[in-house]
């Protein structure tokens, strides 16, 4: 399985064609487009801050050159010394005045950073928590076959533990459950949770998708913090929950938006899983209804005058010899040649000379019958 990003979704948001149960899911991609957003706007929030920090220092720096300036001028007794003395008291009451005013952005940048929301960028700082441990080595990317084969083998023997945690609801008891489960706590958790998530919203059991959907966020979250920290998921898992049940309400609300636009996207890709298991049934049955010439005869049906529609509905070989006798007799032809290759017309006998003369076999039958049927 491939690294959870806290993105979960470019890859789950696999081609329409791919079937989402196939364990290969590349869940890092469900929220990457929200976070690279995310990462943006803070960059460039911090970015304007250490610009106006910079500035400020500037300013400083020149009003305490312009008060020397001042000290030096107002022991000199000449007039020179006088007017250089007025000069610089006016270019230093200007530089303060523009002290004040970058100290005011500042504060209020600062006021700002205070008021933006918590995420999981800003939980993953260091300084969260002391007990910073497990420093995770780089390692090599793993091959698709492997994360597949990963994926599997954890699955098999941990599938049951897996559901239990997506059904639990309070953060204590997730809590005690890893604690309990601490090999949970790895992106083959979260990737069987999204799957789940999908299959439950197919069977229509709207509930518990929502139930594990949230517990699926929570495992993000925990993967993603592990992931800014650099330390093993299993040693960090104790300060998510730590700082999201002392959180506030800017904190709660940024995990429900995350919560709320997954379910959006595990409801999209229920939707079009539906369509694509309708599609193939669909295709399936017109694949058992083909005829002997390989014609739908749905589609052949649908395609007869409705007076020939209503002999074979009504079953009426009579009907369908009068219809015919009032029609063109090569359009006649076309017609029971495809009703033969549809299996809507089977003839009660075959030439052994082809198909051609079999079908024109069949329609003679029909006119001869029609012929018959004025005789008498």
């Amino acid at each position: 399985m491939s690294r959870i990003d806290y993105s979960v979704w470019d890859h789950i948001e696999v081609s329409d064609d791919e079937d989402d149960t196939h364990p290969n899911i590349d869940t890092p991609s469900l929220f990457r487009w929200r976070h690279q957003a995310r990462v943006e706007r803070m960059e460039d929030f911090n970015k304007r801050g250490e610009e106006m920090n910079k500035t400020l220092r500037e300013c400083r720096r020149k009003v305490a050159e312009a008060q020397k300036k001042v000290q030096e001028l107002s022991i000199s007794k000449s007039d020179d010394a006088k007017a250089e003395l007025i000069k610089a008291q006016a270019e230093e009451k200007k530089l303060k005045k523009e002290e004040r005013e970058w100290e005011k952005k500042v504060d209020e940048h600062n006021r700002d950073e205070k008021k933006m929301p918590w995420n999981v960028d800003t939980l993953s700082k260091d300084g969260f928590s002391k007990s910073i441990v497990n420093v995770i080595p780089d390692s090599s990317e793993e091959t698709e076959e492997e994360k597949e084969k990963k994926h599997k083998t954890f699955v098999e023997k941990n599938e049951k533990q897996i559901k239990h945690f997506g059904m639990l609801r309070r953060w204590d008891d997730s809590q005690k459950y890893l604690s309990d489960n601490p090999h949970l706590v790895c992106e083959e958790t979260a990737n069987y949770l999204v799957i789940m998530c999908i299959d439950l919203e197919v069977e229509e059991k709207h509930a518990l998708m929502e139930q594990v959907a949230h517990q699926t966020i929570v495992m993000q979250f925990i993967l993603e913090l592990a992931k800014s920290l650099k330390v093993d998921p299993r040693g960090c898992f104790r300060q998510f929950f730590a700082k999201i049940k002392t959180a506030d309400q800017q904190y709660q609300d940024a995990f429900n938006d995350e919560l709320e636009s997954f379910k959006e996207r595990v409801r999209g890709r229920a939707k079009i899983r539906i369509e694509k298991a309708m599609k193939e049934y669909e295709e399936e049955e017109r694949q058992k209804r083909l005829g002997p010439g390989g014609l739908d005869p749905v589609d052949v049906y649908e395609s007869l005058p409705a007076e020939m529609q209503k002999c074979f509905d009504d079953k009426d070989i009579g009907m369908l010899q009068e219809v015919i006798s009032k029609m063109d007799p090569t359009e006649a032809k076309a017609h029971m040649k495809r009703c033969i290759e549809s299996g809507l017309w089977v003839p009660n006998s075959k030439t052994d000379d082809g198909d051609e003369k079999e079908e024109d076999g069949t329609y003679e039958e029909v006119k001869q019958g029609e012929e018959e049927t004025k005789k008498e």
